[in-house]
């Protein structure tokens, strides 16, 4: 997420800590040098001089108590100013009478079908509510079967309207929510028509469907990976209707990174949910307290414990690792297809990777998303036997799971002498006791 601008971010403040007294020269370099990364991420001009001028004057009357860092005082400020740009966490308004309706605008293109998809899944899974799905974009009628296919995949309910309400948004608008009414839905999320360009006729459609749905929620979809482009017409969007929030879409796929950090100061609006991949599950709600230390390199520990107490079986998983670490011969290739598994569901390496503390796991980021799907092809090629025996394992077992698997034997090979390293790896985590407790000692100073 944002990788540019975080490891810009991380180096600027690898940079700062450790430093002597921060002489006034010192302070303006260590200024320009955070200006270069915050152009370089896209962030817009007006927002980086602000932003610039508050670490600046709250720098100049920084109090550096004795014994402490003084760069890592001054990156302590550059973080409460950041947090102040991006402003607290919102929490998405679920409260009245059913049914709630959350409207989405947006260009087209920038994601918000797929986010009104998402977003009916998030309050489906984290609230247990009934959901519809409306589409009542007239304008684009493929956007009405992507919607439908959606709503079936994540398993909700959809209403794209009747023959006599088609061209019209606001009829469908209205037939949405008697459907919700009649069906006893909890909430009505509604996906709006886009164009290329903001343009009056779309405006109008949008102040008109307000009116009719008078929705709890109207959240701006906006395009990560725009950039500036992407703040000219949030502007636009922010001077013709009363937004409450933004949706960051594409978050995964942005290099850069400085429109989650302008777009709230454009528009005014809070940013209630990051789109961080293209799956419906891949929509995060949006928490400035944990993007922040990920920006400047600490990681979100946090979140990825989140991530792994929602997997199913997480409980079985640690006593099952726990009981591995303690005894690392009962380990064998069925255990590592699991885990693979695992891996998969949290959304990669590199989702992992993110999420922890910069130079973390420097060895974990070179083994490829690639060498990990090939791993499991490999494995799943094998008999239950040879999975809790691989040492079972001959040249013709060899040469017969390469065929299954569509690999090589050299592929066999070098996941067996993985399989060997890991297990060695765990022998000496549990090998004498403090061991592991050294290494959670070593990770949690790192977290910190």
């Amino acid at each position: 997420m944002f990788d540019q601008l975080r490891n810009r971010m991380s180096e600027f403040a690898r940079q700062l800590r450790g430093r002597g007294r921060l002489s006034p020269e010192r302070m303006g370099d260590a200024l320009e040098e955070l200006r270069s990364c915050l152009l370089e991420a896209d962030v817009a001009l007006p927002v980086c001089q602000d932003f610039l001028e508050r670490v600046r004057a709250r720098g100049a009357n920084l109090e550096v108590v004795p014994g402490q860092d003084p760069g890592r005082a001054l990156l302590g400020v550059v973080q409460r100013e950041l947090l102040e740009l991006l402003g607290p966490a919102q929490e998405l308004r679920l409260g009245g009478p059913p049914p709630r309706v959350f409207l989405l605008a947006g260009l087209q293109g920038s994601g918000k079908t797929t986010s009104a998809a998402k977003l009916a899944a998030w309050l489906k899974k984290k609230h247990g509510r009934r959901v519809l799905l409306a589409g009542v974009d007239v304008h684009r009628p493929a956007a009405m079967e992507q919607l439908r296919l959606l709503a079936e995949r994540v398993g909700v309910e959809c209403y794209t309207g009747s023959e006599e309400e088609s061209g019209s948004a606001s009829s469908i608008a209205r037939g949405a929510l008697e459907a919700a009414r009649r069906r006893l839905h909890d909430f009505v999320v509604v996906d709006s028509a886009g164009r290329l360009h903001v343009d009056e006729p779309m405006m109008r459609e949008l102040v008109e469907l307000r009116e009719t749905l008078q929705p709890r929620e109207t959240l701006l979809v906006v395009d990560s990976m725009q950039g500036q482009d992407a703040l000219q017409s949030a502007r636009a969007f922010a001077e013709a209707l009363p937004l409450t929030g933004l949706l960051l879409t594409k978050v995964d796929g942005d290099a850069r990174g400085g429109a989650a950090l302008s777009a709230r100061a454009v528009t005014g609006c809070p940013i209630k949910f990051l789109g961080v991949g293209e799956t419906p599950e891949k929509l995060e709600v949006f928490r400035p307290e944990r993007l922040v230390p990920r920006l400047l390199g600490g990681g979100d520990l946090g979140e990825l414990l989140e991530v792994l107490e929602d997997q199913d079986g997480a409980a079985g998983q640690r006593r099952r690792a726990a009981k591995l670490v303690k005894k690392p011969k009962g380990m064998h290739l069925g255990d590592l297809r699991e885990q693979l598994r695992q891996l998969q569901k949290l959304g990669g390496v590199q989702s992992v990777l993110d999420k922890l503390p910069a130079g973390m796991a420097p060895a974990a980021a070179k083994v490829p998303e690639g060498e990990l799907r090939r791993m499991g092809v490999v494995i799943d090629s094998m008999t239950p036997g040879e999975r809790r025996h691989p040492e079972i394992i001959n040249p013709s077992r060899k040469r017969r799971i390469a065929a299954g698997s569509g690999t090589r034997v050299q592929d066999v090979n070098h996941l067996l002498k993985q399989f060997r390293n890991i297990r060695k790896n765990m022998r000496y985590l549990g090998g004498k006791p403090g061991r592991m407790g050294r290494l959670m000692t070593r990770v949690s100073g790192r977290a910190g």
